[in-house]
């Protein structure tokens, strides 16, 4: 019998630590509060670009170029260090109409062994790069590799962010260079209204991002949907909700009917 409780305490154990490296609660509880955001399915043909990792000086540029043919606006999640790099490119994303994010300083994910201290640091050091290039503070924040936990959302809610991932079938994995044709059919054969697409803007390698918006943005806008950035997403989604006699938590804020 003493044997057997020993058993049972060892497997206890096992079970508490292999959970400490997961978030403490589920999707559903952080967007029932509105602190984070996948995706907000909504009536209106809204869709939210988002770029990952930049700026870099050929391919940013290349998809603002593309962005402005199609009279598209997107949602940029910066790092800290490359905004100190090409604070230009920053001026022109700002200037063009386009929304500037939080991606932290040096693409730290944070997992298990970060603390606190360490959190607050990456996403404080890109805030102030940017309020001190743009004057504006960035209102959302993207954790590098959508890793996340409770103590992470909190810091970010606390320092007045909201943190937004992406819609899970609108994840290109362009960062891995999967090719022109995997990026479009991800893209084009998944696209629904209030769908938030993850896509880069600088990677380790051949970027196929450029290419595959030629033929993404021709595609979607044909079909009728609008490029927002995630703030107007937010806005639209609101503004939905309302009009129907809603409520609930979008972006940290309750919404009345």
């Amino acid at each position: 019998m003493v044997v057997s409780w020993r058993l049972i305490a060892a497997l206890l154990c096992i079970i508490l630590l292999c959970g400490f490296d997961r978030p403490a609660k589920g999707r559903s509880f952080y967007e029932q509060r509105g602190d984070i955001i996948w995706e907000l399915p909504m009536a209106k043909k809204d869709i939210a670009l988002t770029f990952d990792d930049g700026p870099s000086p050929k391919a940013t540029e290349e998809i603002l170029d593309l962005l402005k043919e199609y009279n598209a606006k997107a949602t940029f999640f910066v790092l800290g260090h490359r905004v100190k790099q090409f604070p230009n490119i920053i001026k022109r994303e700002v200037a063009e109409g386009h929304e500037v994010a939080n991606h932290t300083f040096h693409h730290v994910f944070f997992t298990n062994g970060i603390t606190p201290a360490t959190v607050q640091k990456e996403i404080v050091s890109t805030e102030d790069s940017l309020i001190e290039l743009t004057g504006r503070k960035p209102q959302l924040f993207r954790p590098p590799g959508g890793y996340y936990n409770e103590q992470t959302v909190e810091i970010a809610k606390r320092l007045g962010y909201t943190t937004v991932l992406w819609s899970w079938h609108q994840d290109t994995e362009d960062w891995r260079s999967p090719g022109i044709g995997f990026i479009v059919r991800k893209v084009l054969n998944n696209a629904r209204s209030g769908d938030i697409v993850l896509l880069h803007d600088y990677v380790t390698g051949n970027i196929h991002t450029v290419k595959a918006l030629r033929v993404i943005l021709p595609e979607l806008a044909e079909r009728g949907f609008r490029f927002v950035t995630v703030s107007e997403l937010i806005h639209d989604k609101a503004k939905e909700m309302m009009n129907m006699g809603e409520g609930g938590m979008i972006h940290g804020t309750e919404v009345h009917p």
